[in-house]
């Protein structure tokens, strides 16, 4: 049987990630925020600052820790380095490395953007009566590169990475509504509908995370993505970077409700 990780204190499943669970994260510590993560040199880090302000869509910044800093009140007591599941290292923009903890490419020069993530709505999606159908069939989030571009900052550029979650077409707008009260994750979708006006030529074939199911009468509504920035790491080539891996998100102390807009 299953263990349901629901019920997790954001303490108890970072130390459980620390103790070697890798899996992802959706659907861990019911009502508390999950984060991405993107950690940069800090002779990189005024890029990625502008980078996110210029697209607070994919990029809405939760908290930036100084560089060499691991922990934060977001996740008090723990250790950016090894509580996420699974993280990314790029060399030159290159995926070298996807390991479970960090400290092994840890430098004092390193900056950590803790950066909004959409599965911090989910909780609301399924109260509001919204199925979430990567939980329902256990699998990741589906993403997706677009043809869409972020605005550009310094050396960084790449193109915005959106989720994919089916809904009934009778709740769509009860799911734009949702998620519209929570702009600190993402917000509201970016599109609805058709992939194929963002440059997405088959949802069955995700560029990270799993694909899903689209049962019949629902339509893909596809939110803008924390990934994004790994995106533009990936295309703009830094010497050294680090992401979560797509799906396994640092859960934080704040609460859903910190992040709700009433």
């Amino acid at each position: 049987m299953t263990e349901n990780l629901s019920t997790l204190s954001p303490a108890e499943a970072r130390a459980r990630f620390r103790a070697g669970l890798v899996r992802p994260t959706s659907g861990i510590s019911a009502g508390y925020a999950q984060a991405n993560l993107i950690i940069v040199p800090a002779s990189h880090a005024f890029d990625l600052l502008l980078f996110a302000q210029r697209n607070p869509k994919p990029m809405p910044l939760l908290g930036v820790l100084d560089a060499g800093q691991v922990t934060s009140d977001l996740l008090t007591g723990g250790d950016i380095r090894t509580d996420v599941p699974r993280y990314v290292v790029y060399e030159d923009g290159v995926p070298v490395a996807e390991p479970t903890e960090i400290t092994d490419w840890w430098r004092d020069d390193l900056v950590t953007f803790i950066v909004g993530c959409s599965f911090t709505f989910e909780a609301a999606l399924v109260a509001g009566g919204v199925p979430v159908a990567h939980q329902q069939q256990g699998v990741n989030v589906p993403m997706y590169r677009t043809s869409t571009r972020c605005a550009p900052a310094g050396n960084l550029a790449g193109p915005l990475v959106v989720s994919m979650r089916p809904v009934p077409a009778s709740q769509v707008a009860d799911a734009v509504r949702i998620t519209s009260r929570y702009p600190a994750v993402h917000g509201a979708p970016v599109h609805v509908g058709s992939p194929h006006e963002l440059g997405i030529e088959d949802l069955s074939r995700p560029d990270f995370g799993d694909p899903v199911e689209i049962p019949a009468g629902h339509i893909p509504v596809f939110w803008a993505c924390g990934v994004t920035p790994q995106a533009a790491v990936m295309e703009s080539r830094p010497p050294l970077a680090i992401g979560h891996a797509p799906g396994h998100m640092l859960i934080t102390d704040a609460r859903d409700s910190d992040y709700l807009v009433p």
